[in-house]
Parts: structure tokens; sequence; C-alpha cells
């Protein structure tokens, strides 16, 4: 019994309700003024259906009252865009004024029914439905009381899912709307991914100098070694902090540019906080590294920045060779340092991961593996 009331306890069928019934109002001042031609109202709907931002209307009234606390109704809230959008607003006020003159006969006049047959069971005259007129009063009329009113609910439940079920085909995306909201999907995927790489990249560097930067100071055991090593850290932590508040300003605006995040011309930075965690680096730059683009620059200074971090964590303080070459329509960068047991094979480690994915979403190539006695970093991107 329960699970059979349970629809009439939801305050979402009454919103569907309220819903049917609005344009039931419309109609209802139209009959006050011409009773003779009922058909009108239905056809002014038409040209207001082709209105572009009627279906806006509509999407954002059958959000509201259709599908009340659901977060994807699959209902849009855009103007039409096509005639096939005009097309099917048109479709969809026609059927819901329909649908709604069935749910207003339904909650006037199958209640005035009930009341009839209540007064014919009583010994009453009903006046205003002329087939109740003509029959004898009786008591037995008090067991069809309950009928209409029965009907009543099965009609108003019923026709609030059917118009629902009519707001998500008729109301819903089109195929241009929905492709849209998959790429929107899509570049947020995307940005949430960058922005992790961003973090690892920034972060995992910093922490890398300041490990071996405080290591290599406890076994020097030398009091100008460790002042060094804690101006590299301090340096080191406040670039790392630049970049986190980069980051996190990206995260708060959406509409934050990101030409403020570092690029290959500040590979030095990279460079010295390199050296000064001991590693002796050896660096060519040939080509204008400021003409490279913008989406090119940043994510060649990533790499750059994850490769140098994989030298410091896995091999220590050793010799590296950084090649930076911009050519007429390809950035190259290579990253050598002797292999030692401790740097991960090809294929491991997110940091190895993430620069194969930052070249391959710029349309480049990345290679990372033992080459001749060294661990080399190679990836080539494209300018154009």
């Amino acid at each position: 019994m329960t699970g059979i009331l349970r629809p009439l306890l939801r305050g979402t069928t009454y919103t569907r309700l309220l819903h049917l019934w609005v344009p039931v109002l419309v109609v209802s001042v139209w009959l006050w003024i011409d009773m003779s031609k009922p058909w009108v109202p239905a056809l002014a709907l038409v040209p207001v259906g082709l209105i572009p931002a009627v279906r806006k209307g509509e999407g954002v009234q059958a959000r509201l009252l259709l599908t009340v606390g659901v977060r994807d109704a699959e209902i849009s809230v855009e103007p039409s865009a096509t005639w096939r959008d005009r097309l099917r607003t048109v479709l969809w006020l026609e059927v819901r004024m329909a649908l709604g003159a069935l749910a207003g006969f339904a909650t006037a006049w199958l209640p005035m029914l009930s009341y009839s047959l209540g007064e014919l069971a009583a010994g009453g005259r009903p006046r205003g439905f002329p087939v109740l007129e003509d029959l004898a009063p009786r008591r037995g009329y008090a067991w069809l009381v309950p009928v209409p009113l029965v009907v009543m609910c099965v009609l108003v439940v019923g026709l609030g899912v059917l118009i629902t079920a009519l707001a998500r085909r008729l109301l819903g995306p089109s195929a241009a709307e929905r492709l849209a909201v998959l790429e929107e999907r899509t570049e947020q995927l995307l940005e949430r991914n960058r922005i992790a790489r961003e973090l690892h990249d920034s972060i995992g560097h910093a922490l890398t100098v300041a490990v071996v930067q405080a290591g290599a100071a406890r076994a020097a055991n030398d009091s100008a070694f460790t002042d060094r090593a804690l101006d590299a850290i301090e340096e080191t932590g406040r670039a790392a902090l630049e970049d986190l508040e980069r980051v996190l300003g990206i995260l708060r605006e959406s509409e934050r540019p990101v030409s403020s995040r570092p690029t290959l011309t500040d590979a030095d930075r990279l460079l010295e906080s390199a050296r000064a965690s001991g590693a002796k680096v050896e660096a060519e730059l040939t080509g204008p590294l400021g003409a490279v683009p913008g989406p090119v620059s940043r994510e060649g200074y990533r790499i750059l920045q994850e490769s140098l971090t994989n030298v410091l964590r896995h091999a220590g303080a050793v010799p590296v060779r950084v090649h930076i070459e911009v050519t007429g329509d390809a950035l190259g960068l290579e990253v050598r340092n002797p292999l030692t047991a401790g740097i991960p094979g090809p294929g491991r480690g997110s940091g190895l991961r993430g620069i194969r994915e930052r070249a391959a979403l710029l349309g480049g190539r990345a290679r990372t593996g033992p080459d001749q006695g060294d661990w080399q970093v190679r990836v080539e991107l494209p300018l154009r």
C-alpha cells in the first residue's frame, strides 16, 4: 500500500502538475474571450515556438518543475540554434498544452464527479452532469465515489512522468550541444591533468633539490657548504611557492591567462638550481628561445624541469648535459647523464609518463631510456 501511495507523497508530482497547469491558464483566458474557437491558442503557439529564446525559457521551467533535484536533467537551457530546435520547441508547446488540458480536466471534473456521486448516495440530485441527473438516488453509489479520485491520482502521476519524458526528448540537447558539452568536459579533464603535472613537476623538483642539498650538507660537515646549501634550498623553495601560486591561481580564476607560467626563457633558473644541488650541468642553448610559441615554451620548461628532477632524484650529483635547439619548425630538447642503477627503466614513473604526455599533447615525440651508456631524455616538439 505504501508503495502505491509513494508517488503522491513526492513533491515532484505536484511541481509537475503545476507545470501542466500553466498552459491551461492561458487557454482559460482565451475561452473567456471566445469559447467557439478553442483551437486559436494552439495555432498561436506555432510562431511563439519559432522564437529562439522560448526554448530557453521552456527549458528553465522544465528543469525547475519537472526534474527537481536532478543534477543532470538532460534538458537544454540554450536558445534554439537551428530550425530543428525551433520545430521541436513548437511540438513541445503543442504537446504541453494538450497534456495540460487533460490534467486540467482530471483535476477539475473528476473531483466534481465524485462529489456528485456522493450526492446521489445521500439522496440528492446532482447538477452539472446530465447523465447523473436522470439516475435515482441510491446508497450503492457510495462505492463509486472513490473511483474518479483514484483515476485522477493515476492521471496526475502518469501525466507528470509522461511530460518529463517528453521534455527530455523535445527539449533535450541537440547533437551540436552534446558535442559542445563533451568538448568542455574533455577540456576540463585535460586541464586537471595539466595542473596535476604542474604540481608534480614543480613541487617534486623543489623537494628533490631540498633533499639532495640537505644530504650533501650533512655529509660535507662544512659550515660554508651548509650555508650555500641552505641558500639553494631557500631559493628553490621560493621558486616552488611561486609555481604553486600560479597553479592555484589557475584553479581559483578560470579566466586567468596562462602567460604567467614560466617558459624556456626562464631555463637558467632550473640550471642554476641543479648546479646548486651539486650536479655539473653543461648547457647549450641555440636558436631564438623567445620566439618559441607560448604553449610549446611552457611545456618545454616543465619537461626540462622534470628531466633535471629525475637526474637529481635517481643519479644525484652527476654530470648533466643539456641541449636545447630551436630550428625553423621544431624545438629539440635533450638531457643526458651517466646511467646508474638507480634510474628507473623506460615506461616507469609518473614523471617520465608526464614527459611523454606533454609531448603527445603538442603533437611531438619523447624518448626516455638508456642510450650509449647514458640516460637520455630526448623530446621534439613542433612549433606549428
